[in-house]
């Protein structure tokens, strides 16, 4: 049996029988003696033996012009351009002539003939067999009987342009022409009844090869498409051959004598004559009564598509979409290929799951429609129980068919080896969700297969097609700690491997070398996480690592750059203060190595260390040992860091004396030293307190004198010298120290003897100098009344004879004041400021009217007046002074009655202030 009866035989095409347009119920007839045909460019081109070339278009409208006087022998109709060449006979005898037309134009109705030129090989007259045009218009091959070749180079459709030579000679008649185009290279093969050669074209010399011994019979040959590499088809006496330009390629054995080869569309058209038919009667025709079968092979999936008898077939030509039989008996009949969903169908009711694959790749459908057959071949192999091979095919359409379909169909545990490949291509095209990876690594997990699991998530970077967290949770419940490990340090997931290490290994001391190769942010945030835990089972490494962090902190490995990057890695050392709760050792230890290291550390570092040296030095025994904690802590205070109100609490809790007090004196505090020594009746203290801070406040001999009147003890030298400051400094009026003696029932006049004693001489001395003063300005001021006087009532005589400015002569004309001062005219312009005031005069009397301005603006300082009249210890001077400036003179409001005056509300309140502070000083 030959080979092609083996491969399966479809009805792939609609056979129907052209219809004529104007009456249905007729067939449509084709024109008589038809002799060539072929077709393009949207009609069907016939030659007859009258000469006549008939136009068929699709609507089936016939029209035809007078191309040659005898007959038409040839056709050939370009693709991509509207000309058609033909060849036939103006003449009897051997004379056939090639004519060139342009369809676009029309000549009076006719197509132009745009060349013509007789078709002779040398000069012997012989017939053509067969014609090929390239689509480039510069190529033209015509075949003759006696085995000749002619090409025409340039352009086919003038003669000023083109050149004609003979290509090929040979005694065997050539049967069949084809131009091969790839890229910029041009090949024409030349087939004969004996042989098979191929052209170069692209070079000049036209290098000729011979591919084959054995020819083909006229009409059956033909060019493949791209699709088929544009291989050349020669079909034999037993196979079909395929030929390269350079080597023959693949056959095909396909018994029959061969009628007629063509590829159109991707099939091969092959018309055989029937077995049972007789012989052939002549080259290249059948007789009438030929019966004909005219197959259809789709040679890429090795299946026959249609195959059907037909009587005396003419040509088959393909156009308008589908491909049209023409007959002898002028009949024409279509074949319409069905469509690709169709064909699937027709080969899904055969189970024939594999050819319809190939078919629709080779149809070129979408990757929806290939998904959908390979599930539905799928579902066919599971369904016999081939469940391997149904697994593939259900892994061929991943990416289009949901998942979970294939899931289902094998959760069985007798499956498992099926699911686990499928889930394996599903993350290897990147399309596993979580749950198809926690479903991977548990069938790794059923199956105990290690080396897989290893595979698996031991797989390149490149090559990670899953969510890796995900596995590492699966891989973590599953008991698989080490592979868990492993893939979250690869991934870099170093919260992961802490967890796994700190909380399911205990591997403390690995966790920690971990953080430390781990950059700064996220060694930060792992030992804030982790820090407590790896403090109380490896607490010096952990301090250690703290250190470095809180610092200048480098990756384990990494060279240290601390001018560059030191700022930038640098935590706060205030936030892991809690990690040492139960590790005060290692707490101080860390707080010291961060006030070293930085001097302006947080504040919580620095009040943290302060409590901890408090605590050692209130427990510590050691009076040598507590001595140099005690240096610790004060020298601690005298840092810039310390913050007054925490420090001096913490002091106070500790009960640490040296530190109370040097808070309070560096915050001034001074009452609060002398209370403190009261409290602690430490009287020297209070003493030297008094002494050292008196100057700063008075009122700290005021309360020493107190608080000694109040003690029952013997005091007596104490208070002296208290007495002897206070009366230095004059810090007490004398009533007032007496008064405050009176409650000590220890103390004697003698005490107070010698201090009242210098008291009242000193005010004796002072009234004397007071009464002398106001004598000497009643004096002055009685002259200067006299002196106005004497101006408002006599005649003032300017006796100056030298200016006071120039200390010249005075000349005419000249400047004379009442305060007896004369200048120069010029003089007095050139200097004075104002030209009723006298420029020598003017700078003594401004601070004069400055001082009476000045006191002007403070009468009505009511609050500065107050605060004056309570901070003074001389109450008298401060009213006094305010006297002097008319503060308590009496005020007419504006809005009082004419001839009513009104004590102002300023004087009544200063009165009040007065008359309430001298009481208290009295």
């Amino acid at each position: 049996m030959a080979a092609f009866l083996q491969w399966r035989k479809f009805v792939f095409f609609d056979k129907d029988t052209v219809k004529d347009p104007v009456d249905n119920g007729k067939h449509f007839v084709l024109p008589s003696g038809i002799s060539a045909c072929d077709s393009g460019r949207g009609h069907v081109v016939l030659g007859d033996m009258d000469g006549k070339i008939w136009l068929l278009t699709r609507s089936l409208q016939l029209t035809s012009f007078q191309a040659y006087k005898l007959r038409v022998t040839h056709l050939y109709q370009l693709k991509q351009h509207s000309i058609l060449v033909s060849v036939g006979q103006d003449e009897q005898g051997i004379n056939p002539l090639v004519k060139v037309w342009n369809l676009e134009k029309r000549d009076s109705g006719n197509p132009p003939c745009t060349r013509i030129f007789p078709a002779i090989p040398g000069n012997k007259p012989t017939e053509v067999s067969c014609l090929g045009v390239h689509e480039n218009l510069n190529f033209m091959a015509i075949g003759f009987t006696d085995g000749s070749v002619v090409l025409t180079k340039g352009d086919i459709t003038r003669d000023r342009h083109s050149k004609t030579l003979t290509l090929h000679e040979g005694t065997s008649p050539v049967t069949g022409l084809a131009f091969r185009q790839v890229a910029k290279v041009t090949h024409l093969f030349v087939a004969t009844l004996e042989k098979v050669h191929c052209y170069t074209l692209s070079i000049k010399e036209y290098p000729k090869v011979e591919l084959d011994t054995h020819g083909c019979a006229l009409r059956c040959s033909s060019l493949a498409d791209p699709s088929q590499d544009s291989q050349f088809i020669v079909a034999g006496e037993e196979c079909v051959y395929l030929y390269q330009p350079d080597e023959r390629g693949p056959c095909f054995a396909f018994d029959g004598h061969k009628l007629l080869a063509h590829w159109h569309r991707g099939y091969l058209f092959l018309l055989i004559r029937d077995a049972k038919s007789p012989n052939k009667t002549e080259f290249g025709s059948s007789s009438p009564s030929d019966k004909q079968l005219l197959t259809i092979y789709d040679l890429d999936n090795k299946f026959i598509a249609y195959s059907a008898p037909f009587d005396d077939v003419v040509d088959v030509v393909a156009e308008w979409g589908s491909f049209y039989i023409l007959t002898r008996d002028g009949r024409m009949f279509v074949l319409q290929e069905k469509d690709t969903q169709t064909k699937l169908e027709m080969l899904f009711k055969k189970n024939l799951f594999v050819m319809a694959i190939n078919l629709a790749k080779s149809q070129h459908l979408d990757s929806d429609g290939l998904s959908e057959i390979f599930r539905q071949y799928g579902d066919h192999l599971y369904l016999k129980g081939d469940h391997d091979g149904a697994i593939q095919q259900y892994i061929r359409t991943i990416g289009k068919l949901e998942p979970s379909y294939v899931i289902r169909k094998f959760l069985d545990a007798q499956r498992i080896h099926n699911l686990t490949a499928y889930l394996q291509a599903l993350h290897r095209q990147s399309l596993a969700n979580a749950d198809h990876t926690t479903l991977l690594l548990n069938c790794y997990t059923k199956l105990k297969d290690s080396s897989k699991l290893e595979e698996f998530i031991k797989s390149s970077e490149s090559e990670v097609h899953f969510d890796v967290e995900i596995a590492i949770k699966v891989l973590r419940q599953a008991g698989y700690h080490n592979h868990a490990v492993f893939l979250a340090e690869k991934h870099m997931h170093h919260e992961w491997y802490l967890k796994i290490q700190l909380e399911d290994l205990k591997n403390y001391q690995e966790g920690l070398r971990y953080i430390g190769r781990l950059p700064f942010e996220q060694a930060e945030s792992n030992m804030k996480r982790y820090g407590k835990t790896l403090m109380h089972h490896v607490p010096e490494g952990t301090t250690l690592l703290l250190k470095g962090l809180c610092t200048n902190y480098q990756p384990s490995g990494e060279a240290s750059d601390s001018l560059d990057r030191g700022w930038a890695n640098k935590a706060n050392s205030e936030e892991f203060i809690p990690i040492f709760a139960n590790n005060p050792r290692e707490l101080k230890a860390f707080l010291e190595h961060m006030m070293e290291v930085d001097s302006r550390c947080s504040q919580g570092v620095y009040d943290t260390l302060l409590e901890l040296r408090l605590q050692d030095w209130a427990h510590e025994e050691d009076p040598v040992r507590k001595k140099v904690l005690q240096g610790e802590a004060v020298s601690l205070l005298r840092s810039d860091s310390t913050v007054f109100d925490k420090a001096l609490v913490l002091c106070q809790m500790h009960n640490f004396k040296e530190g109370v007090l040097y808070l309070y004196e560096k915050g001034k505090l001074y009452q609060q030293i002398m209370h403190y020594h009261m409290q602690n009746e430490e009287y020297g203290k209070v003493v030297e307190a008094c002494q050292r801070y008196g100057d700063q406040e008075g009122c700290l001999w005021e309360q020493a004198l107190g608080y000694f009147a109040r003690k029952e003890e013997d005091c007596k030298a104490y208070i002296s010298e208290v007495l002897h400051h206070i009366d230095q400094n004059n810090l007490m009026p004398p009533l007032l120290v007496v008064q405050t003696l009176a409650h000590n029932s220890t103390a004697t006049l003698s005490v107070i003897k010698d201090y009242l004693i210098n008291k009242l001489q000193r005010e004796s001395q002072q009234i004397e100098d007071d009464e002398r003063k106001i004598h000497q300005y009643r004096e002055e001021t009685a002259h200067l009344r006299s002196e106005i006087q004497e101006l408002k009532t006599s005649a003032k005589i300017f006796q100056k004879t030298k200016c006071n400015m120039c200390n010249s002569p005075l000349e005419l004309p000249s400047v004379h004041f009442l305060c007896s001062h004369s200048f120069h005219q010029h003089c007095f312009e050139s200097y004075a400021e104002s030209e009723a005031e006298c420029p020598t005069c003017t700078p003594e009397n401004r601070k004069v009217m400055d001082m009476l301005r000045a006191q002007d603006q403070k009468r009505d300082l009511h609050d500065h007046f107050n605060r004056q009249l309570r901070s003074s210890n001389d109450g008298f001077s401060v009213v006094a002074d305010y006297f002097g400036r008319g503060v308590f003179n009496k005020l007419t409001l504006v809005t009082d009655p004419p001839g009513t005056k009104t004590v102002g509300s300023l004087e009544v309140s200063l009165q009040r202030d007065l008359l309430v502070h001298t009481k208290r000083n009295c």
